[in-house]
């Protein structure tokens, strides 16, 4: 069993409807429905302060804050892997998959969420913005990696409990952090991107974001279940640099 993890993104596209008959409920949605009470009580100008956001930006999300609500349908709520769409969704390109691909990937695919826990490709998602990061006190602490602890890691490890069991880590740091990597039972091979610049070879954020959407994309497409298989990732004109990898930090280099 090879489980890639991704992190979720700021973007979101609510005006295109997603696969109407294929969709699921997220396995936490009564610990959202705990966030949500505290972050109901908020005033525009709160949420602002809390994620620093424009004056537009939180009056967004407060609004999405106060209509959030339960149950999720094809009328309130969309797929999360269709509803964002920053960098990595534009690599994933997830509307340009068939019925077969999208079930595939709700079998080895989970994306990462401050309001939702862990989230399958096709779980129904309302709008919000809520990052890891954000130091949003609740009654189990002071930010959101204390009210996440023991729950997105113990999925995790349920979900890796074969001996030959793989992670791939394709989310963020910030993102990453919640799922307390000393407490993963399984292998964890993380991928990095690097373009060649100037001569020299960078982790450039925007292409490194789309680059492990693309690399999420060409494991589903393909339906690669063994880890060493992504050796062979070349989207982008990506290629794996052996001399430049270490352990299981997979250096994939273009330029």
């Amino acid at each position: 069993m090879m489980l890639t993890v991704i992190s979720p993104a700021k973007k979101l596209d609510y005006s295109s409807s997603g696969f109407a008959n294929q969709h699921s409920q997220p396995a936490f949605l009564e610990h959202s429905k705990e966030l949500l009470e505290g972050l109901k009580k908020l005033s525009p100008q709160d949420v602002c302060a809390l994620m620093g956001l424009s004056d537009k930006l939180g009056a967004l999300n407060y609004e999405r804050f106060q209509e959030w609500s339960v149950p999720f349908d094809n009328d309130n709520a969309k797929p999360a892997v269709l509803a964002f769409k920053g960098d990595v969704y534009q690599g994933l390109s997830a509307d340009t998959m068939s019925a077969e691909d999208l079930n595939w990937a709700q079998d080895h695919l989970r994306i990462l969420s401050g309001l939702y826990g862990v989230l399958r490709p096709l779980d129904l998602m309302q709008p919000y913005r809520l990052e890891m990061g954000t130091k949003f006190a609740t009654a189990r602490g002071s930010d959101l990696y204390a009210f996440w602890d023991g729950i997105i890691n113990k999925e995790l490890n349920t979900l890796l409990s074969s001996p030959d069991s793989v992670l791939l880590n394709l989310a963020s740091n910030e993102y990453f952090k919640a799922a307390k990597e000393k407490t993963i039972s399984s292998r964890i091979v993380t991928p990095v991107f690097m373009d060649n610049k100037d001569g020299k070879y960078k982790i450039i954020s925007f292409f490194a974001k789309k680059a492990r959407g693309l690399m999420a994309g060409f494991i589903i497409k393909n339906k690669i279940k063994h880890v060493e298989s992504i050796k062979a990732f070349d989207s982008d004109g990506y290629s794996f640099n052996d001399a430049m990898s270490e352990g299981d930090k997979w250096v994939f280099t273009r330029g």
